[in-house]
């Protein structure tokens, strides 16, 4: 890489953890002046989210978990969408992941197109939505990775097409 390349990799990043903070801190004063409902917001993080997202080389099929820089970076997340889903916007062109069913922050791709037809997860970046309940966490990633696990020992699952690639990689944000 030289050094225009990293140049211009180091202002991408900036700028994305800039836009990140800078929709945090909107987020956060709507949600104190009572506009908004609730909020969830990933500042303080975004550096290690950027670097998480640029070294983990997040693969189309790959599965991640909730954090807003790293969805804006894994192109996942607009600040439209952003802010669609603080207000709890039920449209799913502007709330794509939830349609305003889960609060803000609790990312998720869907799995199913509107018809009801597996929509091809192998070719696609995906995300599983998080849970308010902090109890509820271990018991969905282990249901995950036992989904992983089945997909890949198990021939008759690996036969469906798009639903898994020999299992399914999870990447989990900080």
């Amino acid at each position: 890489m030289n050094y225009n390349q990293f140049r211009t990799e180091i202002l991408k990043d900036y700028r994305l953890a800039l836009v990140s903070r800078l929709c945090s801190l909107a987020g956060r004063k709507e949600v104190l002046s009572g506009k908004a409902k609730f909020g969830i917001f990933g500042d303080g993080k975004e550096v290690a989210q950027i670097t998480y997202a640029s070294n983990s080389a997040m693969a189309t099929g790959g599965r991640l978990l909730r954090d807003q820089t790293f969805m804006m970076a894994a192109g996942l997340l607009t600040t439209e969408e952003f802010f669609s889903q603080l207000f709890g916007t039920t449209d799913e062109n502007l709330n794509r992941g939830n349609a305003g069913r889960s609060f803000n922050n609790h990312f998720a791709t869907r799995n199913i197109t509107g018809e009801g037809e597996w929509i091809d997860l192998t070719a696609q970046k995906n995300s599983a939505a998080d849970l308010s309940p902090t109890a509820g966490h271990m018991p969905r990633l282990l249901g995950l990775a036992l989904a992983s696990k089945l997909f890949r020992q198990n021939p008759e699952l690996a036969k469906i097409p798009g639903i898994s690639s020999n299992g399914m990689r999870w990447l989990l944000a900080l």
